[in-house]
């Protein structure tokens, strides 16, 4: 890896942050982690595109994962703050930001930064 890259710096790290919450919820086996794999491919080509969006990366490989998972899995990650009603997947926002965070949608709460689950 060229450590003075920044959009190969970018996508190492959004690699590491993602893998650490899919390994905090244990979910990160093969399979899991080659659709970490093709979410950090596609986002090389988009930041080398819009090299000005590399600090958005880690959240969008966050999603691009969670959407992987829910066309072949199911919900990811489930959200552990509301205990009544249908379980439902946390969301990753800002959506095209920096500093991205999991939040439940429903209660309006922060629960994690990305790379942070627990």
């Amino acid at each position: 890896m060229d450590d003075a890259n920044p959009i190969e710096q970018a996508l190492h790290t959004a690699r590491s942050l993602v893998l650490a919450d899919l390994a905090a919820r244990d979910v990160a086996d093969a399979a899991v982690v080659s659709l970490v794999e093709e979410a950090v491919t596609h986002r090389r080509w988009w930041v080398e595109q819009w090299p000005e969006g590399v600090e958005y990366v880690a959240g969008l490989v966050a999603q691009d994962v969670q959407d992987a998972l829910l066309e072949r899995y199911g919900r990811w990650p489930l959200c552990p703050v509301c205990d009544a009603g249908d379980p439902h997947a946390l969301d990753v926002e800002p959506e095209l930001g920096a500093d991205p965070h999991w939040v439940c949608g429903k209660a309006g709460v922060v629960v994690a930064r990305v790379g942070g689950l627990s």
